[in-house]
């Protein structure tokens, strides 16, 4: 029923917004992918309610205060996918194609200009897969529910929120809200922070949401696994972004390789970000320290995104380079795991395939991005990997070992070609095709493994 009501949907709204005036009102909100994010507050001017389905937006309850309000809204994705196999086919997975649904429907309820409550209900199916795993399933749950409190002072902005909530951090490498996958990643968690106007200061304890699909409303924060960060965040030299943070992971019955037990993991994490003359850049490294059982970690790892964009050129080009370095475990036994955790990461860093995971890994990823029409964009893009060290496995997304492959072979993994269009229909309908072509090294072939082809194609609807 979710299905066909939402096909409906995403089919006539192009139509009913045909005639909307989008364009004329540049400060309506955009549609976001965490959409606790938007503020829909503006609509309290009735003369900017152009679009159907603006009395839904922002429904008022106070005659006597504009800002308290109710928002609805809802997503709706549908992607169909084709895999020749995950992990390569190292363990005789056949090529499957289905379809992956996701259906959210949210409710932003405002009570003044320092108060709201924010929900969101998720139903996540996977039609035709073969495998279905954590985050391919997870009917319908609650994803997001949290209070929050803002108010400013002279000295600046706090921020609070308590409850079922997400979060992402810089290029999502590490800290990530999922989007990739079916199942996004929540946390049960609390949250503060304290904003100037070039200053940012961030703690947060929380626990990761456990998704189980056995019955509705049945995720539940998970009691082994626990994430903790303080961070600060600071502008430099115009808007160029510099941050930091410190971060505690702590899981139970970890496994590794080269490791059994609970594991407690410190990381120290900074990152520089910005753009000026063209160029564009982004640079993270994140050590890590702690234990696994009775064993320390020693692990590391990092990545930087550089580009510049012909802003003169016809299509706009950006010529982008990408490259990442993850350490792995080199010596087998000797009282260290050197096997980097990327925690939670954003798997379509690299891309939808999930043949790539950021543990024991060296990448370089050329890239060429042009935008033929304003609404179009194409990315073509070369990755060629390698292992850290060949003492450790091959890792897929997101750090999963290849088996056979640890201790054997050469550095050389393989190499892929990727090739990635997005397009928006309107500002509430996009759609996306990605292919990616995988050749395998030797040392994946002699475990059973063979070259592998993904194809992704998929339309999200938002209101």
């Amino acid at each position: 029923m979710i299905r066909g009501t939402g096909w409906g949907l995403a089919v006539l709204w192009p139509l009913l917004a045909g005639s909307a005036h989008a364009d004329d009102q540049p400060t309506r909100p955009d549609i976001k992918a965490n959409r606790w994010q938007e503020d829909w507050s503006v609509l309290k001017d009735p003369t900017l309610r152009t679009q159907p389905l603006d009395s839904l937006k922002y429904i008022p309850l106070s005659s006597a205060n504009p800002f308290t309000y109710l928002s609805l809204g809802a997503t709706l994705r549908e992607r169909f996918e084709m895999n020749d196999a995950a992990g390569f086919g190292a363990k005789n997975v056949a090529r499957d194609q289905y379809l992956i649904q996701r259906f959210q429907i949210h409710a932003d309820l405002h009570l003044d200009e320092n108060w709201r409550v924010f929900t969101q209900l998720e139903d996540a199916r996977a039609y035709d897969k073969t495998t279905i795993g954590g985050a391919d399933q997870n009917r319908v749950d609650l994803r997001l529910a949290f209070a929050e409190y803002i108010n400013t002072f002279s000295a600046g902005t706090f921020k609070g929120r308590v409850g079922r909530q997400d979060f992402a951090f810089d290029l999502q490498r590490f800290i990530s809200s999922r989007d990739g996958p079916n199942v996004r990643q929540s946390f049960d968690a609390l949250w503060a922070d304290w904003e100037t106007s070039n200053w940012r200061f961030i703690g947060i304890a929380s626990h990761p949401v456990q998704y189980q699909d056995e019955r509705h409303f049945d995720d539940k924060s998970n009691a082994d696994a626990q994430f903790h960060m303080l961070r600060v965040e600071r502008l430099v030299g115009g808007k160029n972004e510099l941050s930091a943070y410190y971060g505690v992971y702590e899981r139970s019955d970890a496994h590794y390789l080269d490791g059994d037990g609970d594991e407690k993991r410190q990381l120290f994490d900074a990152r520089l970000g910005g753009a000026a003359l063209g160029f564009d850049w982004d640079i993270e490294a994140m050590l890590q320290g702690g234990s696994v059982g009775h064993k320390d970690i020693r692990a590391w790892g990092g990545g930087s995104r550089v580009g510049y964009t012909f802003d003169s050129l016809a299509w706009t080009p950006r010529l982008g380079l990408q490259m990442d370095i993850a350490s792995g475990d080199r010596h087998a036994g000797d009282g260290t795991v050197g096997t980097f955790n990327p925690l939670f990461p954003n798997g379509y860093y690299f891309s939808l395939a999930g043949y790539t995971g950021y543990s024991n890994l060296i990448h370089v990823k050329p890239s060429i991005t042009v935008k033929p029409i304003a609404k179009l964009s194409v990315q073509t893009a070369v990755g060629l990997l390698w292992r850290q060290t060949t003492a450790d496995a091959v890792y897929t997304q997101p750090n999963l070992p290849v088996a056979g492959t640890a201790g054997q072979g050469e550095r050389w993994t393989g190499a892929y070609a990727q090739v990635r269009t997005d397009y928006g229909f309107t500002p509430n309908l996009t759609g996306a095709v990605e292919a990616v072509h995988y050749a395998v090294g030797q040392t994946l072939r002699d475990a059973g493994g063979h070259d592998s082809n993904y194809l992704g194609v998929e339309l999200k609807f938002s209101w």
